[in-house]
């Protein structure tokens, strides 16, 4: 019998830490002002664009993370922690999900073969990947919101036991959305006597206008496989920002880029998958054997993401993960033939489909053989005898008809309570995904104030003088309008009106915030950023320093975050003795670590002690929060060092 029950497994891991305590301002590529657009298409391809996909590409763009933090309270340094799991098991195949951090299916193994079927990561190292910072790499994880790595990536969702089709049990995991407001689940299940876990998905948009709406399942998988998908044609996406379609197996160099270390940079494929053709995708080793996912035909694209074998790509690879460990590939499905499209979800339509993972075990010679169309046919036989077009098919409907709407049991973990409030606001119905308004918190309650008063206790802060997080929807706008007009309702209604990209009414409102405030730094740290992003960099630093001088150290967590941006400014702008008087009122302990360690450097540099900056090089640091494609190490090297960039320092991701 399939049992579903809690586990505990221990990891090496980096603790999470705080959240960034300063609003998540900074507007993203390609959000409107930012003189970034729509992804580039080459224009040899744009006659063969599918119209869908054209009316799709650079729709709706996120302008920032807002309301979520920025995640960059991790380091490096890695401690046994225990972790909770969720176990789904039967006679064949073990499953093994962390509801803390994402729902992530962090283990497939396949118990007749004794063969682990993902690349699971044997240490938890947090990385600034996902849209709002920390992310880690390995097993299944399930994006949604906007292209990137789920916001949801080491947050909590709701999990709890449905009865399933056949009476087993369901592992169902929730959440609401944040980016777009829009309530998900995830069903996880294991029929008697299945090898593939069958997996459930379902969006619902329940307000009354339409969403832009994303998904796509990303499972990594180990590298030294050939990745195989029903296609002769791929969408490629390099860090040039360019799509361009390629031939497949062989682009036009010769290379085979069905084989993840035959590539020399990292790079997304997206299998140009025909109409009418069964959705899968396949990783096989060298015997055959390997991982297969498939889905109904709603889930539309497929995609192969390599890193690629070059200098950059490796030492990602070994930043996510600890020494010896082989690296990984990572094979994807998703709603969208790419993922620079956003589908529009229609004001109270949901959509859903259903996925399968499991092994598959095709014919080697064949599967790894010159002949690509010959290759691709003995995988999709293989898959068909082991788990049947139409039996997927009938999952989903038997799913769909019996399971997704029913009423979980009792809880085995707890998401966020913004949900909750949500569904107070709105008065939506949700069957299936209950959030009771007992799931409310301290971070809700201000908001609660707010839909039942009219108006923000203390303003709604964190702790002490702190801002606490902004709800930036229309609805919540609205209500922030309205509200009586003090000084951190002000800087709240500022924050909402950045984000819907009133960015001249934003500054009015957090101008007149500050006319009236003890307290002026949040007001004056808003205000630097869109200096920042108007194109006015002096006035911006002028504002960071004012802030950082306004805050005096009193916040030890906000005195951190605020001097690294003051600092940073600073140097920008040249203004390097106030950098440096800047960086030395911060804590003995915030300077020892690498972000503030790179700070001392360019501050060095700056001051024209080229010696003494590249001695910050040779006695080592890390930059826990760098994020995925910076280059900014290179670059500073460069002018610290005429010599070869060291392997600990190049991260990057595309060619000189």
């Amino acid at each position: 019998m399939t049992t579903v029950r809690r586990a505990v497994i221990t990891l090496p891991a980096a603790q999470l830490g705080p959240d960034n305590p300063l609003p998540a301002l900074r507007l993203l590529v390609g959000a409107p002002g930012t003189g970034s657009g729509a992804p580039v298409v080459d224009e040899r391809d744009r006659d063969r664009i599918p119209r869908d996909m054209a009316r799709q590409l650079g729709r709706a763009p996120l302008r920032t993370v807002l309301p979520t933090r920025i995640r960059d309270g991790y380091g490096r340094e890695r401690v046994p922690t225990a972790l909770d799991a969720i176990e789904i098991e039967n006679d064949l195949l073990r499953v093994t999900v962390l509801p803390g951090l994402g729902g992530r299916v962090h283990s497939l193994f396949h118990k007749p073969t004794g063969r682990e079927l993902l690349y699971r990561n044997p240490v938890l190292q947090p990385a600034a990947f996902a849209l709002n910072g920390a992310w880690f790499s390995g097993g299944i994880e399930w994006n949604i919101g906007a292209r990137g790595h789920t916001t949801l990536s080491c947050a909590p969702l709701h999990a709890a036991v449905v009865p399933g089709p056949d009476g087993g049990p369901v592992l169902r995991l929730w959440e609401w959305e944040r980016l777009r407001d829009l309530p998900f689940q995830v069903d996880l299940w294991l029929p008697d006597g299945a090898e593939h876990l069958r997996v459930g998905i379902r969006i619902r948009n329940p307000h009354e206008r339409a969403v832009p709406c994303y998904w796509w399942s990303n499972t990594a998988v180990p590298e030294d496989r050939r990745v195989l998908a029903p296609a002769d044609e791929a969408w490629h996406f390099g860090y040039e920002h360019a799509l361009r379609r390629v031939p497949l197996p062989r682009t036009s160099d010769g290379t085979d880029r069905t084989y993840p270390l035959r590539s020399t940079h990292a790079a997304d494929y997206f299998y140009a998958v025909p109409d009418g053709r069964r959705r899968w995708i396949a990783a096989l080793d060298e015997h055959g054997d390997g991982l297969v996912q498939t889905s109904t035909d709603g889930l539309l694209g497929r995609k192969l993401f390599l890193w690629g074998t070059g200098r950059g790509g490796r030492r990602w690879q070994e930043w996510l993960t600890e020494p010896g460990t082989p690296g990984y590939a990572e094979i994807q499905a998703g709603l969208a033939r790419t993922q620079l499209e956003h589908p529009l979800l229609e004001a109270g339509e949901e959509v859903s489909w259903l996925e399968a993972y499991g092994p598959l075990t095709a014919d080697p010679a064949t599967a790894h053989g010159p002949d690509w169309t010959a290759a691709r046919a003995s995988v999709e036989d293989a898959l068909e005898a082991a788990l049947p077009r139409n039996g997927v098919d009938t999952a989903y409907e038997e799913w769909r008809a019996v399971v997704a709407d029913a009423g979980p049991g009792p809880s085995l973990a707890t998401g966020s309570g913004w949900g909750a409030l949500e569904v107070l606001r709105g008065k939506h119905e949700l069957p299936g995904t209950p959030f009771p308004e007992e799931l409310l918190g301290e971070e809700q309650r201000p908001w609660l104030d707010l839909l039942r008063t009219g108006a923000l206790p203390d303003g709604g802060t964190d702790t002490g003088t702190r801002p606490g997080t902004t709800l930036v929807s229309d609805a919540w706008r609205d209500m922030l309008e309205t509200a009586p007009a003090d000084p951190s309702t002000e800087y709240h209604l500022g924050v909402a009106q950045w984000a819907a990209g009133d960015l001249a009414q934003a500054v009015r409102s957090w101008e007149r915030g500050l006319k009236n405030t003890a307290t002026r730094w949040p007001l004056l740290y808003c205000l630097a950023v869109a200096d920042r992003e108007g194109g006015h960099p002096q006035r911006a630093a002028d504002r960071y320093a004012e802030a950082f001088d306004d805050l005096d150290g009193g916040d030890p967590l906000v005195t951190a975050a605020l001097g690294r941006e003051a600092v940073t400014a600073l140097l920008d702008t040249g203004r390097v003795g106030e950098a440096r008087g800047v960086l030395a009122r911060l804590p003995e302990d915030v300077r020892a670590r690498g972000a503030f360690r790179y700070l001392e450097a360019r501050l060095l540099l700056a001051e024209g002690r080229r010696g003494e900056a590249g001695a910050v090089f040779d006695a080592g640091f890390e930059v826990a929060d760098l994020r995925e494609g910076a280059e900014e190490l290179g670059e500073l090297w460069s002018r610290t060092s005429d010599e070869p960039l060291p392997g600990a320092y190049d991260f990057r991701m595309r060619p000189s």
